[in-house]
């Protein structure tokens, strides 16, 4: 076991394990660090604790000191001169012509580097543009692509539920998302229905697939013929996961007279879709 403390450097952004060199930190401080990119300015969101070594990516990184005023008063500084690079580096794209749509910029804690996030239907040669910057802020400078989640996450916004999206607000990795499962929540195909800020598969038919496929479950499947609690054999026309109902065209004691009723899936016998480990 190894002795760690988690750090974000973004919010909603990815925990990172540091040796945190025998300090005690409580979650909401702040330290500085040295990461591949360079020193930076992170928020503890787990305190020391043991994990297990098979947990750590070596080699495991010591933190350089817990954060002071004055670093939060650099780190405030910093974000202000981001600003200034952003337009600099959009009147740049426009002198060279680029297409490319510049996201956001970041500059490690020490200023040892400038990031510059953009997006771009191809590739880009950028190399006359980092020539450019490096002449005006004098250090490093990485242009880094990303895609349209990666932009969303990066700006946020407002999805259709009216909350901050969950990529920008909590969700430090993106989970993969298929139709499949908008298909077992029983919602409609369309692409603006489904779809998020981002032009993408909604986040969040992810984080309820674990109960859908728990009711799904305990469901006949469309097309399946069941047997009602009152002797009626009927074929299962559609179902409503949530209220866990059942509606059926039932076959009625007279001949060739049929029926739409629905019932609740207790009242009604079949063979599960499949099982589900409950434990």
């Amino acid at each position: 076991m190894t002795e760690v403390i988690g750090v974000k450097f973004r919010t909603a952004g990815k925990v990172y394990y540091f040796s945190p060199r025998g300090v005690n930190f409580s979650r909401g401080e702040y330290a500085i660090v040295e990461t591949s990119r360079g020193v930076e300015y992170g928020e503890i969101l787990l305190e020391n604790k043991e994990v297990p070594e098979e947990k750590i990516v070596a080699p495991l990184k010591d933190i350089i000191r817990k954060a002071t005023e004055e670093d939060r008063l650099k780190y405030e500084e910093n974000h202000k001169e981001e600003q200034k690079a952003y337009a600099i580096c959009q009147e740049k794209i426009k002198e060279h012509g680029l297409e490319m749509k510049l996201i956001d910029v970041e500059y490690t804690f020490d200023r040892g580097k400038a990031l510059f996030y953009f997006t771009a239907e191809g590739r880009v040669d950028f190399r006359a543009l980092v020539k450019d910057l490096a002449a005006i802020f004098r250090t490093r400078i990485e242009l880094r692509q990303v895609g349209v989640r990666d932009e969303t996450k990066l700006l946020g916004g407002f999805g259709v539920c009216g909350r901050p999206l969950c990529c920008h607000s909590f969700l430090s990795e993106f989970a993969p998302v298929s139709i499949k499962m908008a298909k077992d929540q029983g919602l409609s195909l369309n692409p603006s229905s489904i779809s998020g800020v981002c032009g993408r598969l909604m986040c969040c038919l992810k984080n309820e697939e674990e109960v859908y496929d728990f009711l799904n479950s305990k469901l006949p499947a469309l097309g399946d013929f069941v047997t009602t609690k009152d002797g009626l054999k009927g074929e299962v026309v559609s179902v409503s996961v949530l209220n866990q109902k059942v509606k059926l065209i039932v076959n009625l004691e007279k001949e060739d007279e049929k029926e739409l009723r629905e019932y609740a899936v207790s009242d009604l016998k079949f063979k599960p879709r499949r099982k589900m480990d409950l434990e």
